[in-house]
């Protein structure tokens, strides 16, 4: 039997308080959803991080009752992290076409295509899982096949916006589905999960298609130059635009960057990118054209150090070199935390005689306050929790959640980990899981903890120096050293003094220690850590990692 009192939880595991790594779990009884799985990228600080992925210890724990994953759409931080994610849980998949299509990809890539199930559902569907039910409803974002959630369970039904925009001319497939939104206000909305991440911008987003006519205009300005276009992998629709502009203006396309490759190809085979014969060309056939004729569309529109275009910047591409004249376009606006990066690549472009064009060649995809605005007022929901955002985001998004009525005590702003439990007669955080996230370091996943990123951070900043000792078997007699290695610490041929002094601090620490029958290495090197840390910053206000090494013969 349904008991309508018991309170649906709401535990995000990502996506709060940061840019990225989307996923939540919604709890009731005994069914466990999860909604998105994204990835992000490792802040500066995380030193040799590729990725940084959910924590999905909670979800590993009560493994027996989770039913399923639904997936708003394909953007990397909604959708990045599944592979690493499903070689544990195996969850059921349920997306849209596109979106399966780019998960499709991922999961071969990672050889588990064919042990995971999948299902591709259309809009207007509803999905049963466990207790809870999950209807798609259709949006607009900055890739096509966007939805939203209508989750129902006996608790109220939960509307989870996705990443969204109100788009009354897309460039692909339908209007958002505003009808539907109002028909779940009218049945009643338990809570509003909606998009943070335009919350402090005024107004509406401007579609998308004001990006086309930028374009034709850029490219009519530019006739007789080469051009050069970074964007996302994944705005399907920004590079249709392009292409449209392209053939129009009579130019030949050349696609650089693996995932623009990848998802162009899909996006194409799958329907949602119309590309006129003969426009798109191998970077080969270049010398065949002028330069004129030529668009590049590229990778790195984030200044990110490997992608094309800060290779091209950094002239370190081997096919692509930058010619005074070039016109270069950022058509992305950069993600907090990129800037410096992105300014970075500029400069370098601008320095090579390239024309660089970085802030008109861009709508956003995400909802400003006017369309927030017209999403509470359809759904008129009871609560209101803002997602998908930093805390300034959540911020501006709870104060206008209390400008459209909600009151104060009805609007939750929580943190990644939080347990929400959520009923027709409250809504509260009633406890807290591991929610921290996983590094992802070439091929190990969370093998790299807090404790190796603070020696990496160390020797970054402190460098290193190797004490290496060799000593008697049967007298512990120093046969060989103290030898003093130094990295990323002093200049070896400038500091031979100072290298001299340490040799002599760590035999006078040897000396006291044999003299005291000291055998235990582990004492020994300790002693030597510590006497030779403390007059190296005397000596130098410095402190490298200490490593001393005995061999014994």
């Amino acid at each position: 039997m349904v008991d309508a009192t018991m309170p649906v939880k709401i535990i995000p595991l990502g996506g709060l308080e940061q840019i990225g790594m989307n996923i939540t779990a919604i709890e009731y009884d005994k069914t466990i959803i999860v909604v998105d799985c994204g990835l992000s990228f490792p802040d500066d600080d995380m030193l040799g991080i590729d990725l940084v992925i959910p924590d999905i210890s909670y979800l590993i724990e009560n493994k027996e009752r989770v039913k399923g994953l639904v997936i708003t759409h394909g953007h990397e931080d909604h959708i990045g992290s599944i592979p690493y994610i499903e070689k544990q849980l195996k969850m059921p998949i349920y997306a849209t076409r596109l979106t399966m299509g780019l998960i499709d990809y991922k999961l071969e890539e990672h050889g588990i295509l064919n042990e995971v199930k999948r299902e591709v559902v259309s809009y207007g569907q509803t999905i049963k899982l466990g207790q809870i039910r999950v209807e798609f409803i259709r949006t607009n974002h900055s890739i096509a096949d966007s939805a939203a959630l209508a989750i129902h369970t006996p608790a109220g039904t939960i509307v989870h916006t996705g990443d969204f925009k109100v788009d009354y001319t897309p460039v692909f497939g339908g209007v958002i589905d505003l009808q539907r939104f109002a028909e779940l206000g009218k049945e009643g909305v338990l809570a509003l999960m909606a998009d943070s991440t335009n919350a402090t911008r005024s107004g509406f987003t401007p579609s998308e298609r004001t990006v086309g006519k930028t374009f034709d205009h850029i490219f009519d300005e530019n006739r007789d130059h080469r051009m050069i276009i970074a964007t996302f992998a994944s705005n399907v629709d920004r590079v249709q635009q392009i292409i449209n502009s392209a053939y129009k203006y009579k130019r030949k396309v050349i696609v650089q960057g693996r995932s623009m490759e990848n998802v162009i190809s899909i996006a194409s085979e799958l329907g949602y990118l119309t590309i006129p014969e003969h426009t798109l060309i191998e970077i080969d056939e270049a010398k065949n054209y002028t330069d004129e004729q030529l668009v590049y569309i590229t990778t790195g529109s984030q200044g990110e150090n490997m992608a094309v275009l800060s290779r091209i910047a950094a002239s370190i591409h081997n096919k692509i070199s930058i010619k005074p004249g070039d016109v270069v376009i950022f058509s992305s606006s950069p993600i907090p935390g990129n800037e410096k990066a992105v300014y970075r690549v500029i400069n370098e472009l601008e320095q090579k005689g390239a024309k660089v064009i970085y802030h008109d060649a861009h709508v956003s995809g995400h909802a400003c306050q006017e369309e927030l605005k017209l999403i509470y007022a359809l759904t008129k929901p009871k609560y209101a929790i803002p997602v998908h955002g930093e805390y300034r985001h959540l911020k501006r998004h709870a104060e206008l959640a209390a400008e459209m009525g909600i009151p104060k005590e009805n609007i939750r702003i929580v943190k990644c980990g939080d347990v929400l439990a959520v009923s027709d007669e409250a809504m509260e955080v009633i406890g807290h899981v591991q929610a921290q996230g996983v590094l992802v370091d070439g091929l190990g996943v969370g093998d790299v903890g807090n404790i190796v990123l603070r020696d990496r951070q160390h020797l970054s900043e402190n460098g290193l120096i190797v004490v290496v000792l060799t000593l008697e078997h049967s007298t512990n007699q120093l046969l060989a050293g103290p030898d003093i290695i130094s990295r990323g610490f002093v200049y070896v041929r400038e500091a031979e003094s100072l290298l001299e002094d340490c040799r002599l601090v760590v035999e006078e620490t040897l000396d006291e220690c044999l003299s005291r029958s000291t055998a235990d290495w582990s004492r020994i090197k300790s002693r030597v850590r510590d006497e030779l840390g403390e007059f190296l910053w005397k000596r130098t206000k410095r402190s490298p990692m200490i490593l001393p090494i005995i061999s014994e013969v």
